[in-house]
């Protein structure tokens, strides 16, 4: 097949911003404790009215709109999520539900920080395949749900929004948009981040997710880019989890990327988990920090330790 490419992207983010000092009036922390670990000066946090859904359904509506598409032209939908509240419908049907869109094949895709790019490679192969043509690829999640307020080794890093991407067949004859998907996970060191219990509440091993990331994730990232046939020089951006600022700066570093522009939308947004790769995406795209045909690094990792890359083409 001719594999796929991304059409377009889309975001969304709750008007309320919680800042550092803010949190410094709720647990004993100060916006120069967070700023020196984690690199975070602002987060986005959703109402109780905001569900994780409508958070979704303005990311995807977005994406569409700049597809220049109708929900009618969408035969699935993908949400990437960990922070859903019921089991069913899932997040990806409610979604649907909201935008109208009929009959689509609507499946979540729990991988946490790692979802949304497997969410794009669940997409792009099923494309693939012939068992779609247009995809409506969405990772988003409440975090602020799952958050102890009163622990500020969690509580300073977590943020909500949503970030969306609509995939569709490549034309005959043009170069696939999506490259090949690099992933996997260890299962062992699972619990080294972990949304669990009854309520579900946010932990991490921090120094185990830091030293798993600096040191495992750089060789994975560059394999990546060797599927796609790119040198980690020629990239014009690399968007990777926004988990901390301490382990992306020097992911990037060691990847060799430079010449890239290195997303930084967790010093603005926080961990948005599943969220942050499509959101910081289309900051890029809306800023007009990468251009149309730009190759792109997406490379996501985190819960489950589990990780997913691809070398994208920007819409």
């Amino acid at each position: 097949m001719n594999g796929s490419r991304i059409a377009a992207v889309g975001h969304y983010q709750p008007a309320k911003v919680l800042t550092n000092e803010d949190l410094a009036g709720m647990v004993d922390t100060s916006d120069e404790w967070i700023l020196s670990r984690v690199g975070i000066r602002s987060r986005h946090i959703a109402g109780a009215d905001e569900p994780v859904d409508e958070l979704a359904a303005h990311a995807a509506a977005k994406a569409l709109a700049a597809a220049g598409l109708a929900p009618g032209d969408i035969d699935l939908v993908l949400v990437a999520t960990s922070t859903a509240v019921d089991r069913s419908p899932n997040t990806a049907a409610r979604v649907a539900a909201r935008l109208g869109i009929p009959r689509p094949a609507a499946m979540d895709v729990n991988v946490v920080c790692a979802g949304f790019t497997h969410a794009l490679a669940t997409a792009d192969h099923t494309v693939r395949a012939g068992a779609a043509s247009r995809a409506l690829v969405v990772g988003a999640d409440k975090m602020s749900d799952v958050t102890d307020w009163s622990d500020r080794s969690t509580c300073v890093l977590v943020g909500d929004g949503a970030g969306a991407a609509v995939l569709e067949a490549c034309p005959a004859g043009e170069e696939p948009g999506v490259g090949p998907v690099l992933w996997g996970s260890v299962p062992e060191m699972g619990h080294a981040v972990r949304i669990e219990g009854t309520p579900p509440r946010f932990a991490q091993e921090g120094q185990s997710v830091y030293r798993w990331a600096t040191t495992q994730l750089p060789p994975l990232a560059r394999q990546t880019c060797e599927r796609a046939g790119i040198r980690p020089e020629d990239l014009a951006a690399v968007v990777l989890h926004q988990a901390n600022l301490r382990i992306i700066e020097p992911l990037a570093e060691k990847l060799g990327a430079v010449n890239a522009v290195v997303a930084r939308d967790v010093c603005e947004s926080g961990n948005t988990s599943a969220a942050s790769i499509p959101l910081a995406l289309s900051k890029l795209v809306e800023r007009g920090d990468v251009g149309t045909g730009d190759p792109v690094l997406l490379f996501g990792f985190g819960g489950n330790l589990s990780y997913a890359g691809q070398v994208v083409r920007c819409p």
